[in-house]
């Protein structure tokens, strides 16, 4: 109707210009009615332009230019003069877009599709295209199974020539599956076939996995799920001949019927490779999997295309193309697969490019290259060098792109693009202890130090009862060939009797350098050496396996005697005997000796280690496939004053479930032993078990072993005397330990209860973990989520004979725990949280349900 509105304007104007000649010279163009749309606009939208002649034809085809542009809803044209005047009346553009009611589909996606058609914010207006939309959005509730959807528009008019457009969207319900036939399945039955559908009918827990709930993408993904069966199963001729939907007319419920021609079951009766071959027929035929005798699967013919396809491309031949070809024979019912290769053009890396890595240097990066530029293009080498760059640690993920040099047809450019993460840990902490008084501490570690991809830490700490301090250095590529080497030194003195935890102190300081050696791309084996010095002071109150000698408290002021009168009675004191001089002889003799009693306090050891790692873990941090394995020996070298050694594994495996959900098994042994002179491993250097990175659930180091309660001669008078048969008879006026008048000897008649952790030389942990992606974060790469069992615990192979907790290696003895656990990288390090509740805990152990940890991962 406007076009005939606008012709109609256009045949006026033209009556009283064009009556006297048939064309004008234009000297101008005036443009009216424009609100929002420049004149250039207009202009470059015109066939027509200042100089030209305009005549009927002309100006009809400027007016169908025009309206082309679709920005206007009425058009005039004429002619005032030799000026060409255009009059416009433009469409309202769009000032906002509401969307409510929609669930299903995501509010997002559905502005990127309007926007997409061309209705956005800013935009011109268009009817047609509005409807169009409403049409598509409601095809799209129908794919899904929602029949009784319906879709309301509203425009409402705005000032300055604009619309808002309202879309209020009712998603209706799924109409639910009411039954699924299969017709003309002789060889498996309907139960079987409809296992590997996804859409269900009617079942108990319909309700939770809404597999009842009809889709047009499942039902197309069942039915080429159906077609995979029976061709991995001989069935060659297998197809799914029709399919019929029907829906009730209440629109609720829905009937699929599946209509299938099985066909005759094939055997393979032979294998060609055809086409350039140019790799060695015997190399290429490695990996084919179809072998003469087999039924048809065509799963296998797949895969072989694949791995052929692979093959080639690591030797360069990156556009190969391999097809397998079946030859039936109707006679015998039997297929010859020719394998078709087309290698392509042999294509070479002309350049290499990273992008992403905005802190850390090209050069870290493209040391792991396993691919070079000039060389010819590896898929295998390409691949590895990404996975390389996963399993560094700095990055969130590594994706390459392979571009196509213009110009040529065998070269390529290969581009690395990375999202770097956090790849250190800062830690600060300030606190108040009634026990320990003020408490300052401060660690850094860097495993990407300045983008450098060096490894540089330190930390300090200060409290009442314990200061230390630590720096530790390494360069993973020492040398070009991937030899590292690193160092580590460190101080800490500790008083632990400040907290009452243990009753002894102790000053460590040492250092150790290290190198590496790559054995392959996945295994490693790593060599140091360390010089360290430890002094422990015991204290008054250590425990028996540190020290077991007679000991008196320095709050005794003397040890008393008293004497028998000639008349039967008692007097005294008859002589004061300070504590200084008390005769050691007249204390209880220990039951065994303590560590110290044996090997005094001061020790000086010499170190030397060796370790073998392997790993195929595809990330550094955060792995989700793969596994890794840790074997470790360290060696107090004879000629240390202690000579002793320690035997570590580690190892854990990864195995995906889906493309989100991985199930994790990890596990940590240990033991040590004294050799030479020395018969038990060095209490200072047991294994300790509990918390984070071993058992949840309980407390950190707490599991296993417990010291012995110190016997202390706790009292600060004591009255002896001998009586009429001069036997030896005591009392005192502070009681607690008492003359033993068999051996004139003071013994302990009470001990003191409390108990420490001690650790032993034996350690077992093991955990399973099911990791699952956390809801509601977008960004699953940062964080990680995970339900776990954990087992372990520590023994020892020389228990003390007072020592509580102790036994040695037993299965039966290990403590278990579940909970869940989650993980995140964020900028100052790795945030930890887990709750885990302990399954077995004993009277002994000490349980904690809620852990936090800052700077490590589980």
């Amino acid at each position: 109707m406007k076009r005939i509105v606008a012709l109609s304007s256009l045949l006026l104007s033209l009556s009283f210009g064009a009556m006297a000649q048939n064309s004008v010279v234009i000297s101008d163009i005036r443009v009216e009615g424009l609100q929002r749309i420049s004149a250039d606009t207009v202009f470059s939208a015109m066939p027509i332009s200042v100089g030209d002649s305009a005549s009927s034809a002309s100006m009809a085809n400027a007016t169908r230019a025009l309206f082309r542009t679709g920005n206007f809803d009425d058009i005039r044209i004429g002619i005032d003069g030799d000026v060409l005047v255009v009059g416009v009346e433009e469409r309202p553009a769009i000032s906002e877009i509401t969307i409510e009611g929609n669930k299903a589909l995501e509010t997002e996606a559905l502005l990127d599709g309007l926007k997409g058609a061309g209705l956005s914010e800013g935009q011109v207006f268009k009817r047609a295209t509005l409807d169009n939309m409403r049409l598509e959005l409601t095809r799209q509730y129908v794919s899904q199974g929602r029949y009784d959807a319906s879709i309301e528009t509203d425009v409402v008019a705005q000032p300055r020539n604009r619309v808002s457009l309202s879309i209020n969207i009712d998603e209706g319900n799924n109409a639910k599956i009411k039954h699924i036939n299969i017709v003309g399945n002789t060889v498996y039955d309907d139960d079987t076939l409809l296992d590997e559908f996804e859409l269900k009918y009617g079942g108990l827990f319909s309700w939770f996995s809404s597999a009842d709930k009809y889709s047009r993408e499942k039902l197309r993904g069942d039915l080429e799920k159906l077609d995979s069966y029976y061709l991995d199963r001989g069935y060659l001729k297998f197809n799914a001949d029709s399919v019929q939907v029907a829906i009730s007319p209440n629109r609720k419920s829905v009937y699929i019927t599946v209509n299938v021609i099985e066909g005759e079951k094939y055997e393979i009766s032979g294998t060609e490779l055809s086409g350039d071959l140019v790799l060695p027929e015997d190399d290429l035929e490695r990996f084919v999997l179809v072998k003469k005798g087999q039924v048809f699967s065509q799963a296998l013919v797949t895969s072989t295309e694949e791995f052929l396809t692979k093959r080639l491309g690591n030797e360069g031949y990156n556009f190969a193309k391999v097809r397998g070809i079946p030859e039936v024979n109707e006679e015998d019912n039997s297929v010859l697969i020719k394998f078709f290769i087309d290698p392509g053009k042999r294509t070479y890396v002309r350049r290499i490019q990273f992008k992403g890595n905005s802190k850390t240097s090209d050069q870290v990066l493209r040391r792991e290259m396993r691919q070079m530029e000039a060389a010819p293009a590896s898929s295998d080498k390409i691949e590895r060098s990404r996975i390389r760059l996963e399993r560094l640690g700095f990055f969130k993920g590594a994706e390459v792109k392979t571009n196509e040099v213009a110009g040529t047809d065998d070269m390529i450019d290969l581009v690395y693009e990375v999202e770097e993460q956090s790849s250190g840990s800062l830690g600060a902490s300030v606190g108040f202890s009634q026990d320990s008084g003020l408490l300052l501490s401060a660690n850094i570690q860097q495993n990407n130090f300045f983008g450098s991809g060096k490894q540089v830490g330190f930390g300090v700490s200060q409290s009442a009862y314990q200061k230390s301090a630590s720096f530790n250095y390494l360069n993973p590529y020492y040398t070009e060939d991937g030899v590292s080497r690193g160092f580590t030194m460190y101080f800490r003195s500790t008083d632990l009797e400040e907290i009452n935890v243990a009753s002894y102190t102790s000053d460590t300081y040492g250092a150790t350098v290290n190198f590496g050696y790559p054995l392959s791309e996945i295994e490693r084996i790593n060599f140091d050496l360390g010089v360290s010095r430890t002094e422990i002071d015991a204290g008054a109150t250590a425990v028996k396996e540190i020290i077991t000698s007679p000991r008196l408290l320095d709050d005794i002021n003397f040890y008393i005697e008293s004497a028998q009168n000639d008349d039967g009675t008692y007097s005294g004191p008859e002589t004061l005997t300070p504590i200084e001089n008390l005769d050691p002889n007249a204390l209880s003799p220990p039951e065994e000796e303590g560590f110290l009693d044996k090997f005094g306090s001061e020790f000086d050891n010499f170190t030397t280690g060796v370790s073998y790692r392997r790993s195929t873990l595809n990330r550094g941090i955060f792995a989700t496939r793969g596994s890794s394995q840790t074997v470790g020996l360290s060696v107090a070298v004879p000629g240390s004053d202690l000579e002793f050694f320690k035997l570590n594994y580690e190892g854990q495996i990864y195995f995906p479930i889906t493309n989100s959900w991985t199930l994790r098994f990890k596990t940590q042994l240990g033991y040590g032993d004294g050799y030479g002179e020395l018969d038990q491993l060095p209490f200072f250097e047991n294994f300790y078990a509990g918390g984070f990175g071993s058992v949840r659930g309980y407390r950190s180091n707490t599991l296993g072993p417990r010291s012995s309660p110190a016997d202390i001669y706790n009292f600060r008078r004591a009255v002896v005397a001998l009586d009429a048969s001069n036997n030896a008879a005591t009392f005192s006026d502070d009681a607690g330990y008492v003359l033993d008048p068999t051996t004139n000897k003071l013994v302990v008649v009470g001990t003191r209860r409390d108990t420490d952790p001690f650790g032993g030389n034996v350690l077992v942990e093991g955990s399973i973990e099911l990791l699952f992606p956390l809801p509601f974060v977008k960004d699953q790469r940062s964080v990680r989520s995970g339900l776990f069992f954990d087992a372990g615990n520590v023994f020892s192979t020389s228990c003390g004979i007072a020592q509580i907790n102790c036994s040695e290696p037993d299965l039966g003895q290990l403590r278990y725990s579940a909970g869940i656990g989650v993980t995140w990288l964020s900028g100052f390090g790795p945030l930890t949280f887990s709750l885990g509740r302990a399954l077995n805990d004993e009277k002994e152990d000490e349980t904690e349900i809620f852990q936090f940890s800052l700077g490590r991962t589980f």
